[in-house]
């Protein structure tokens, strides 16, 4: 009885991740191709989260089934990827802000809107799945960011429309990549704290 409820428990994870997964990969080429289309950054970098995203809850399907240190890999791998994507969305904005550009404020709010409600219901499909290991809570901390993410495009938008200017686009666009950069912070101390709770032992922090 007990291995037909691990089975079914794995199944519906399995079940739910797939449907996140490929909300993420229909927003994360929605957010690349508005974000080329409408020159803007903060929807570059919230097609790269959601990509980084996608990626992540394939290895999360793929950790399912897999021992604890390898879910901690996984997350790991998570972390140090959102490293690196905020990293480049800096860089990308610092080369716009230089360059110049021209982000259209109707197509960022209008994708970021669209996103927001994906991102809500991925959200709340992660949330619904019980005893979630180290992997799967860093795929609900990448929904959670992304929504928020989400929310900065939309009213960044609306302050592009009203004053003409690319600065509200770059400072959403470097924002998200701060959220995301947080993210991984956590999601890099979660994979140590578990390392401590499988083995039974306490962190020690610097004043221990």
């Amino acid at each position: 009885m007990t291995d037909v409820n691990l089975e079914l428990s794995s199944a519906d994870k399995r079940r739910t991740l797939w449907v996140v997964l490929i909300l993420n990969v229909a927003i994360a080429v929605g957010f690349l191709v508005t974000g080329y289309v409408g020159n803007s950054n903060a929807l570059f970098a919230n097609g790269l989260d959601n990509t980084s995203d996608a990626i992540v809850y394939g290895l999360s399907l793929l950790a399912l089934s897999r021992s604890r240190t390898w879910k901690r890999g996984a997350a790991r791998f998570s972390g140090f990827m959102l490293l690196v994507f905020s990293a480049g969305v800096v860089l990308d904005a610092i080369r716009r802000y230089f360059e110049g550009s021209e982000p259209t404020g109707t197509m960022m709010m209008s994708m970021a809107a669209v996103a927001a409600v994906v991102n809500l219901l991925s959200l709340y499909l992660l949330k619904k799945m019980q005893s979630k290991d180290v992997n799967l809570r860093a795929a609900t901390t990448f929904s959670i960011n992304d929504f928020v993410a989400n929310g900065g495009v939309i009213l960044a938008g609306i302050v592009v429309i009203w004053t003409d200017s690319n600065l509200p686009d770059l400072f959403v666009g470097v924002a998200v990549a701060g959220i995301a950069l947080y993210g991984a912070i956590n999601i890099l101390r979660d994979a140590h704290m578990d390392i401590h709770e499988e083995q039974g032992t306490k962190h020690r922090g610097k004043n221990n």
